[in-house]
């Protein structure tokens, strides 16, 4: 038997995004943002709303980029979740993180979060709070990667959120193989 919740924006996982920008003086600013996902091959697709610092600074700058929260850096990705930017403009240095320039796009990745993806504009609604990046770039530090040159996620340790319980959860083991295990049932 099933128990019936609702419509509620709840779905499993739900990745944690951090989003970088830079502010109209040039500071480096960040939010997290936990709706969000691939919408096409080269696209990226978020809810954010009108009212957030940082859609004010995507809009003025056509450019952001989108690092993954890690089980290392969660109470600083929370914290840019809780604090406004507007009012509290250093909150990107309070989280401890530190920027560097994206050679992509013009908005920042932060140091701490080794994964990111850089993005530009394509559209914003703010009636919908539906914002589309294209990707310009993914990039990884090397702490993350594997022997095969690729993201290894038992070193980048994602981290998801749990909206039904308000907590954050680091993504599990291995259990198959995408595109392979499927084909024992043909």
């Amino acid at each position: 038997m099933r128990k019936n919740f609702g419509a509620k924006p709840i779905c499993y996982p739900q990745p944690v995004f951090i989003l970088g920008t830079y502010n109209a003086d040039g500071t480096p600013n960040a939010m997290n943002a936990a709706w969000g996902g691939i919408s096409e091959e080269a696209e990226i697709s978020l809810c954010i709303s009108a009212g957030h610092k940082t859609t004010e600074n995507i809009l003025a700058r056509k450019a952001f980029t989108v690092s993954m929260a890690t089980a290392k850096t969660m109470a600083a990705c929370d914290y840019v979740g809780i604090v406004s930017g507007s009012k509290v403009p250093d909150k990107f240095a309070k989280a401890g993180f530190h920027a560097e320039k994206s050679e992509f796009v013009d908005a920042p990745l932060i140091r701490e979060l080794p994964m990111a993806v850089e993005c530009t504009l394509i559209s914003y609604d703010p009636e919908t709070c539906r914002l589309v990046g294209r990707i310009v770039n993914v990039s990884a530090d090397e702490s993350v990667l594997g022997e095969n040159g690729k993201v290894d996620p038992k070193k980048l340790q994602p981290i998801t959120f749990d909206a039904m319980n308000n907590t954050y959860l680091v993504l599990g083991d291995k259990v198959g193989n995408a595109f392979k295990d499927g084909t024992a049932l043909k």
